[in-house]
């Protein structure tokens, strides 16, 4: 199961100094080291070189101070020394100098009132890895049970590494960090918080189901999305004479890393598989949206009525939209549409499709096309979903 073998990112590398933010193990400094061959680099997981600097802030000025201009500058984890952005902003508009900065987490960065360099960077995000990234490698049945974290992708033993990598969160970015006052409250969360994957946000049963109160469960989300490990899917208001939901839905980053927080590393239950199937879907909406502009943003509809009507997915692309609608069954089934047929009135509606599991190309009701996975990924790598 163990590759050794380097896959190239599509995340292409900015001319200008940038943020790369992204989950621990998605391989931001194996791109940058190998994107900027050249660049000095300062790693602030070595700890003795960390020490020294939280001690002296002035060391940092120095190893900058021989560079020549225009010398690229790799800062890894640049969240557990925020005070150095001011350093990172002199340097890059008096001495020109160009920065990769990468980091784990965001919060720090967000809460401390940091100098984020007054918009002279980029920011740019890591995903796990994606199926263009691994070409005749990539297997859903394998991500669905592993995830394709690069770090756990390449591991002899995916099911161990996994469940290190949810210790290694909880020690080095929620305690070293100091992002909660009780560990234990939170490491009860994160099981549950798993459980959500894929569903819309109910705060009160989280918390019932974790012991916490609703307001530090709400925090906890907040950390969660901060440290890169999930986002929140607002709902779309269509008013398209329906009561609509308007409370977001929670997708981890990866299927491996959700099925880790649940302590569930065995084979996919069929249970299991909706959820992570479509939480997949998400995760690479996501990646195209940011690292390919492939559309602005995107949503899920659903009327407060019934789960009957909903669709996973609404894409917006200036004025225009797509619907899509995941299912992980190789099946086509007329009720599998019943949500894209519920948001046909929706102006500005140019395609609605199904995506599943099955190897027939179809079109269904006039205009819903069903698409294998194969040929979905196809038209979302090459931009041709949209009409």
């Amino acid at each position: 199961m163990v590759s050794s073998k380097t896959y190239d990112r599509i995340l292409t590398p900015p001319r200008t100094s940038f943020f790369l933010f992204g989950p621990r193990g998605t391989g931001k400094s194996t791109w940058s080291l190998r994107e900027f061959p050249g660049a000095h680099r300062v790693d602030l997981l070595n700890e003795s070189l960390y020490q020294s600097i939280l001690g002296n802030v002035g060391l940092f000025a120095a190893e900058l101070a021989p560079l020549p201009r225009d010398t690229w500058v790799i800062v890894d984890e640049i969240q557990r020394l925020p005070p150095l952005l001011n350093e990172v902003h002199r340097h890059l508009a008096e001495r020109g100098l160009k920065f990769v900065l990468l980091g784990s987490s965001a919060r720090k960065l967000k809460t401390a009132g940091t100098n984020l360099l007054a918009g002279r960077a980029l920011t740019k995000t890591m995903y796990p890895f994606l199926p263009e990234e691994l070409g005749d490698d990539s297997s859903l049945e394998r991500v669905l049970a592993w995830g394709s974290l690069p770090i756990v992708w390449q591991s002899e033993t995916p099911a161990e590494t996994l469940k290190a990598y949810v210790q290694l969160y909880l020690r080095e970015e929620i305690k070293a960090e100091a992002l909660v006052r009780n560990l234990p409250a939170f490491a009860r969360f994160l099981p549950v918080a798993a459980l959500f994957h894929g569903q819309v946000i109910n705060v009160a049963a989280l918390a019932r189901d974790s012991g916490t109160a609703r307001t530090t469960v709400a925090g906890y989300l907040d950390i969660l999305e901060d440290t890169l490990l999930a986002f929140r899917l607002p709902a779309f208001e269509a008013k398209l004479r329906v009561r609509e939901r308007k409370h977001p839905k929670l997708y981890w980053i990866d299927p491996g890393i959700v099925r880790a927080a649940k302590g569930n590393l065995g084979k996919p239950s069929v249970e299991e598989r909706g959820a992570l199937f479509e939480g997949w879907i998400a995760v690479l909406l996501a990646a195209y949206r940011d690292l390919r502009a492939r559309f602005d943003e995107f949503f899920y509809w659903a009327s407060a009525e019934g789960t009957k009507t909903e669709v996973d997915f609404l894409l917006r692309r200036e004025r225009d939209y797509l619907a899509l609608e995941v299912k992980a069954t190789g099946r086509f089934t007329s009720h599998l549409v019943q949500g894209l047929e519920a948001i046909a009135p929706l102006p500005g509606l140019r395609r609605r499709i199904l995506v599943y599991l099955g190897d027939r190309r179809l079109r269904v009701r006039g205009d819903i096309d069903v698409l294998p996975l194969p040929v979905f990924l196809r038209e979302l790598e090459k931009d041709a979903l949209w009409p």
